[in-house]
């Protein structure tokens, strides 16, 4: 006979762990919840809410990559179905924005921030294909947003100094701009200008020698601007404020401003797929993790995830994904798009 409890779907198809995930079943019997579990792996997993054909659990602390998942009911127990768990690359880090690739090794640039003010030995580093981390700067206080000119050069922002700086071969950080009020995010267009988001709500435009102008404004926030371009030249960007219900806002070429999308809670990190898809760490309906936002602005969950601030989606289409503390590589085939942003 086979087995009573079949998974039907497990929603979102990727996690972090700490994420929650939907398990919609059939023929879960819940009547005596002491005897019920969710197994990710090998670990159980912590259930927050439990019906018998719906079950909220929490992904635990499990190997990365292709995951089985199981529900048990007394000597019950479903046939697995699976969820893609992201594969954790380095802890005790505070990024609070994107990370990003480096479009000629393929390495994976992340920073220690740190609170306001704070002095720390070393606020960027690399993490090589093989998963290896390394020190790579501690020029930078309260490193913010990082990003690749169309030239394969590197700039970084400091939100503590208004400052952006270039960091050359040698990994000397060089200051490129100045005057960027408390700067954050960091974009180039499909011509190879900068765009820098000062958290007080200016947008400044920098050219190739580091002349800085204001473009347009936009609201404040309460921690950062992220900054993404997509496939239309527009300027996306994400700036949490105290609202549970946030926008994303979009910024024509000509300077005008108008809503793409709204009803996000904290939105962060930005990053476009080839297909035009904007991926943003935020909460939607009270799910928490990565939201896909396609053209027509249908929003998804598609990776469940606690405490997410950025991403980024390598040439290979690795979707790296960086919390308050960590970072994570998630197999997701996704292509991020050809504009370094």
């Amino acid at each position: 006979m086979g087995n009573v409890t079949k998974i039907l779907n497990i929603d979102p198809p990727f996690a972090i762990a700490g994420g929650e995930i939907v398990i919609d079943c059939a023929g879960f019997e819940t009547h005596d919840p002491s005897q019920c579990s969710v197994l990710i792996g090998d670990s159980p997993a912590q259930i927050v809410a439990l019906g018998p054909r719906r079950v909220l659990a929490q992904v635990p602390e499990t190997k990365g990559g292709r995951v089985e998942v199981k529900l048990k009911s007394g000597g019950n127990i479903s046939d697995p179905a699976h969820v893609t768990v992201g594969r954790k690359l380095a802890g005790d880090l505070h990024p609070v924005s994107n990370p990003a690739f480096d479009p000629d090794d393929g390495a994976l640039f992340v920073t220690r921030s740190g609170s306001r003010g704070e002095e720390l030995p070393v606020t960027l580093f690399r993490i090589d294909l093989s998963g290896d981390v390394s020190e790579y700067s501690g020029d930078i206080p309260n490193p913010t947003g990082i990003a690749f000119g169309l030239d394969g050069q590197m700039f970084v922002t400091s939100r503590l100094e208004g400052v952006v700086y270039k960091l050359t071969p040698f990994k000397e950080a060089v200051v490129f701009a100045r005057n960027l009020g408390v700067a954050t995010g960091i974009a180039f267009d499909r011509g190879g200008l900068m765009y820098i988001g000062d958290r007080t709500g200016t947008i400044f435009k920098v050219n190739g020698i580091g002349e800085e102008r204001p473009w347009t404004q936009v609201e404040p926030s309460v921690s950062a601007f992220h900054l993404a371009f997509g496939p239309d030249d527009s300027l996306y960007i994400a700036g949490p404020t105290v609202t549970s219900f946030d926008s994303i806002w979009r910024i024509n070429p000509a300077g005008d401003v108008d809503v793409f999308f709204k009803g996000l809670g904290r939105p962060q990190g930005l990053a476009f797929d080839r297909d035009g898809n904007l991926y943003v760490a935020a909460a939607f309906r009270g799910r928490r993790g990565i939201v896909r936002i396609s053209p027509q602005g249908e929003a998804k969950v598609i990776v469940a995830g606690t405490n997410l601030v950025g991403l980024a989606f390598s040439s290979a289409g690795e979707m790296a994904v960086v919390s308050i503390d960590s970072v994570y590589s998630v197999p997701a085939q996704i292509k991020g798009t050809l504009l370094r942003s």
